[in-house]
């Protein structure tokens, strides 16, 4: 379909929801029915991963956002629809339970849009109509919901806007079409005051396709650099992401080698520009954004070009977020490389530890809330991290322990606040001091 990335995506993106038959469909008894077909995306920016239920049973689990379904076929009724949000401690409704009837021969999309404040489902509604040959027939829905009217234009690839009728212009909230256009190369542009502030580059829409796409945020600092806004294209397959086409990636990059000097940190040989500068251990970066490309990275000791510590090619996708941390004693300093996910979650604090003690060995990692439950990570290695964990706002005590025992190493009080994302690097003594302690990163220091 979309040749410049959307074949690869619907795979990915779409997880193991597309192509599934999550409903139960009874129609194959009766031949003479023509069933009804159901999708979901999830489109709200600051909502948790969701599960859907139909009639009381859970038919997807754990959908994130912009995650959306294959169409599955159910008999045409009545069917109770329920939304519900994975949050600290089990889930809570945020959409629903609805009732929707289904009818016969008719295909819903069923879009969670709104911040999670005020989730509502979107509903789009279409008889199944085939496509004439040699076309492309494709709705637009407006699911951003910080975003202004916008216009969308959909032209040949390279053509002057100015000159152009656009497919039209919408608020959040609305829809554009369904129109047809013929099947080949497409660019679609969405504009603000005449701006362009979303640019797809060039698409293939292959003959035949009947497509709903849906303009929602972009959910991260790195990912709203270029633009507000990207597309998630339901082909009843699955969903699949078209970022825009300048979409940068982010790094920032971290001193966790406990005996090794200041360092500064050179990118692709430009040894006359480094991008850090004289950074001591437990030191490190702000997020920097830069075109998607595998990025050779070198790390000297400060003031020193020709002492290189670290030499790597680091492989950064367009849109992902990346930590680069320099780890281990400076015999094996080396980097590591850990994916970031600066997502903002309005009904749960995301709290990432990373084991990044080269002396200590494995740990164990107890977390303790104010009421006394506990999470608990035990014989947790070197390097290893124990992934973003969703917590209630509030107070938590950590204790990182050697494993296997009561012997505290770190322990460290942390408040953290819903909508906030915290990573906690455990780390060796600084120099000429014993204790152990944690490098704080995001939201810790706000």
């Amino acid at each position: 379909m979309w040749t410049r990335i959307l074949s690869a995506a619907v795979a990915v993106s779409s997880l193991t929801l597309a192509g599934c038959d999550i409903f139960d469909d009874d129609d194959d008894d009766n031949p003479l029915v023509t069933p009804a077909s159901l999708r979901v995306l999830h489109a709200s920016p600051d909502a948790p991963a969701v599960n859907v239920l139909v009639d009381g049973a859970v038919t997807i689990a754990g959908a994130d956002y912009k995650a959306g379904t294959a169409f599955s076929n159910l008999t045409p009724g009545s069917y109770s629809v329920q939304v519900d949000g994975i949050v600290p401690g089990g889930t809570t409704p945020v959409i629903g339970p609805v009732d929707l009837d289904l009818e016969s021969g008719i295909r819903y999309t069923v879009i969670a849009t709104g911040e999670v404040a005020n989730i509502a489902p979107q509903i789009i509604a279409a008889p199944f109509e085939s496509v004439p040959a040699g076309s492309v027939r494709a709705t637009v829905v407006h699911a951003a919901p910080n975003a202004p009217e916008v216009t969308v234009f959909v032209t040949a690839p390279g053509t002057d806007l100015s000159g152009e009728a656009p497919l039209g212009t919408f608020s959040f909230g609305g829809t554009l079409g369904p129109a047809e256009i013929p099947n080949g190369d497409y660019q679609i542009r969405v504009t603000l005051n005449d701006d362009v502030i979303y640019d797809s580059g060039t698409v293939t829409l292959a003959d035949g396709a009947e497509l709903v796409i849906a303009a929602v945020e972009t959910a991260t600092p790195t990912e709203a650099a270029e633009s507000p806004i990207s597309l998630i294209v339901l082909d009843g397959n699955g969903a699949a992401e078209i970022a825009d086409i300048d979409t940068p990636t982010g790094f920032r990059v971290i001193h966790n080698s406990p005996d090794a000097p200041a360092v500064d940190v050179v990118v692709n040989d430009d040894f006359d520009n480094p991008i850090l500068e004289d950074v001591p251990y437990t030191a490190f970066s702000d997020f920097i954004n830069v075109p998607a490309a595998t990025y050779n990275v070198k790390v000297t000791a400060a003031n020193a070009p020709g002492t290189i510590v670290i030499d790597a090619d680091v492989p950064l996708d367009a849109g992902q977020e990346y930590s680069v941390y320099a780890i281990d004693e400076l015999a094996s300093i080396r980097p590591q490389v850990l994916e970031d996910d600066r997502r903002s979650v309005a009904t749960e604090a995301k709290v990432r530890i990373v084991h990044g003690s080269p002396s200590a060995g494995p740990v164990d990692i107890v977390i303790t809330a104010a009421d006394g439950s506990t999470q608990e990570f035990q014989g947790v290695e070197f390097e290893a991290e124990t992934g973003y964990l969703a917590l209630a706002a509030g107070s938590y005590d950590v204790a990182v322990s050697v494993a296997g025992t009561t012997t505290v190493a770190i322990a460290a009080p942390i408040t953290v606040e819903a909508g906030g994302v915290y990573t906690a690097v455990a780390r060796d003594p600084e120099p000429g001091q014993t204790d152990f302690g944690l490098i704080l990163l995001d939201d810790f220091n706000d």
